[in-house]
């Protein structure tokens, strides 16, 4: 192949990297707003949320095409194709963040419904999507600077996700027994912690691809010990 086509092959890379990136900071800033719509009772910002939902999609079928056409007319081996393999999969973990977004802003109006009797407090529920949102930036800075170390970072972030997911579960199952008032607004608001624990799984899947990318190791559903060893 000659010089001049191996360059181009390169910038065609790493705009398609770029792409991920910003994709992966669409995401988050809808996270942020479903979080906040929630918290505030700002339902503007949760129908904002939901209506931006199809710009997430429309990101991930463009880079998907674009992955697809690489890999017919570029034929990449080895560390190229896993970059190529590694961008498929991180767009659709994206997307479905972004779905989850859209499941919280939903919830956010269900929640802040004018005849609901009962406001809950959100503390924890926004420990833990920063807890999920800091495993996000993370995972796709990792993506960024082919880090392997951050990437398992993220890894054990998700074990603390997961910890306050069943607190946050077990809290709320609490407050239904002492208060039936309670029951509506609390199932919605499980519905939402589950979608943030979701997130971190995603972030989760989003750090182990890089270890793929540069290690050409799979990683998935390995304990985090197995993970921490493949990237020493």
């Amino acid at each position: 192949m000659p010089e001049h086509t191996y360059k181009q092959f390169d910038v065609e890379l790493e705009a398609i990297r770029a792409r991920v990136l910003e994709m992966g900071g669409l995401v988050e800033e809808q996270v942020n707003k479903a979080v906040d719509a929630l918290i505030s009772g700002d339902i503007t910002l949760a129908e904002a949320v939901i209506g931006e939902d199809h710009r997430v999609n429309s990101m991930e079928v463009s880079a998907d095409e674009a992955c697809t056409q690489i890999i017919a007319l570029r034929q990449p081996t080895a560390s190229d194709l896993r970059l190529i393999l590694t961008i498929i999969k991180t767009i659709t973990d994206l997307e479905r963040i972004g779905d989850e977004a859209a499941k919280i802003a939903r919830y956010a109006l269900k929640v802040h419904e004018s005849d609901r009797i009962v406001m809950p407090r959100y503390s924890e529920i926004k420990y833990m999507a920063g807890l999920a949102l800091k495993m996000l930036r993370e995972a796709l800075d990792a993506f960024a600077r082919l880090d392997v170390s951050a990437a398992a970072a993220v890894a054990r972030q998700d074990m603390e996700v997961d910890e306050e997911f069943h607190l946050i579960t077990r809290h709320l199952i609490t407050y239904m027994m002492e208060d039936p008032r309670t029951i509506s607004t609390f199932i919605d608001l499980m519905f939402v912690v589950k979608a943030i624990e979701r997130i971190g799984d995603h972030s989760k899947n989003i750090s182990e691809y890089v270890v793929f990318m540069v290690k050409g190791k799979d990683v998935r559903h390995t304990t985090l010990e197995e993970l921490e060893k493949e990237i020493l």
